[in-house]
């Protein structure tokens, strides 16, 4: 069945039917024309258009090569360790990690510790996502509600320098960063909800759209912030996109192949920019035993090859999970769950270690790290793709 708007917007020598980044590009890029319209000429703090540059991996050049300890072949990891309670743990050495790659340890070449009153020369950022692409419009103006009670709680002065970014299928805005809370309460209350051009009856194409519309938005956030030195906790306010792997979607080589290079290409760019993702589900409690709220488990193991890929693997949850961030799904309070993420944001470490060579270009490498105190869990990266 053709996608709709195939010959439109798609390149006429595509024969994935819609189903590559490439041409998904094309409906993007056509969707989010006249952007500039929504926001009133007087808001305080406008939001930005994200630009949509971001193609598959395969028709960029080559990731940098080097050799031993060159900085092209260093691997940085911001560590978090808590508690049996959850609370985060300040005051371990470097001799109380150990870090594996494929399972082998790897010396650490670096080591910082952050702790929650010690100041930082590069702050950790906070960016709050509104995915409007997959929720009801009730759903939307809860999280929104939430969202400006945290921003303007003590008078609007927030602890960490602050963006926002909302996503929706006929736009994505990303606010500058700020500590003034009450300036992106009134850029959130300008901004006012739109029509929406993807509907929840268009099946299985419907929600193909969807999922894709809310990926390119991290792809293309996380493309920008590749080299901003910066830590970034980036909390995706969403029950997830739909992950689209039931037994019965046939995925061609092609497909498979354009769907890796994504895997590597979003792995890639949140680990190199720092980038952490939480995504909290502001529906919650009212979701729980529901499919989405565990079915992503099945694919949090890291993607080998594209033979070996299905669509839940770009799963919301599955990145989160494997960025190093968290999958929240038990809470109807956004507010509480946005608190509980930030606490992680003052009290981590970082580390670098030196990626060993791989054997071809984009091979898999699982990542751990290991402490020798009871009681205590570190959280990172789950793995990074390597390359020769």
């Amino acid at each position: 069945m053709p996608y709709p708007g195939a010959g439109k917007f798609f390149p006429a020598d595509c024969e994935c039917a819609s189903l590559c980044w490439a041409c998904f590009r094309g409906v993007l890029l056509h969707r989010v024309h006249g952007f500039s319209r929504i926001f009133p000429a007087g808001a305080i703090l406008a939001f930005t258009l994200l630009a949509c540059s971001i193609s598959i991996s395969a028709q960029r050049s080559s990731p940098a090569r080097g050799a031993g300890n060159e900085p092209a072949r260093r691997i940085n990891l911001d560590v978090v360790v808590t508690d049996k309670s959850g609370k985060p743990v300040a005051g371990l050495q470097q001799s109380d990690f150990t870090l594996l790659d494929d399972k082998y340890p790897q010396p650490i070449l670096s080591f910082q510790a952050f702790e929650e009153n010690a100041e930082a020369n590069d702050p950790t950022q906070v960016i709050l996502a509104i995915d409007e692409v997959d929720a009801s419009f009730h759903g939307v103006a809860e999280v929104r509600l939430a969202v400006d009670k945290f921003l303007r709680q003590g008078g609007g002065h927030l602890a960490l320098p602050t963006a926002l970014l909302l996503v929706s299928d006929t736009y994505q805005g990303l606010t500058p960063v700020t500590t003034d809370g009450n300036v992106l309460a009134d850029a959130l209350k300008s901004n006012q909800l739109g029509l929406r051009i993807i509907g929840r009856s268009q099946g299985f194409y419907g929600a193909l759209d969807r999922s894709q519309m809310a990926l390119r938005a991290l792809e293309s956030f996380a493309s920008n912030e590749s080299s901003k030195p910066a830590r970034k906790l980036l909390l995706w306010l969403s029950s997830g996109w739909p992950l689209l792997s039931d037994p019965g979607v046939y995925l061609s080589k092609k497909t498979q192949d354009s769907l890796f290079d994504a895997i590597v290409q979003v792995n890639t760019e949140l680990r190199t920019g720092r980038l952490t993702l939480y995504s909290i589900d502001p529906v919650g409690l009212k979701d729980l035993g529901a499919p989405q709220t565990f079915l992503y488990e099945s694919f949090l193991k890291g993607v080998p090859s594209a033979g070996k890929v299905q669509y839940g693997n770009l799963g919301l949850q599955v990145i989160a999970a494997q960025s190093g961030g968290r999958v929240i799904t038990s809470s109807n309070d956004v507010y509480l769950s946005i608190a509980n993420c930030l606490a992680e944001a003052k009290t981590f470490y970082s580390m670098s270690f030196a990626s060993p060579r791989a054997d071809q270009a984009n091979e898999y490498h699982t990542l751990q790290v290991k402490l020798d105190k009871r009681g205590l869990t570190a959280r990172t990266r789950t793995g990074y793709y390597a390359q020769p």
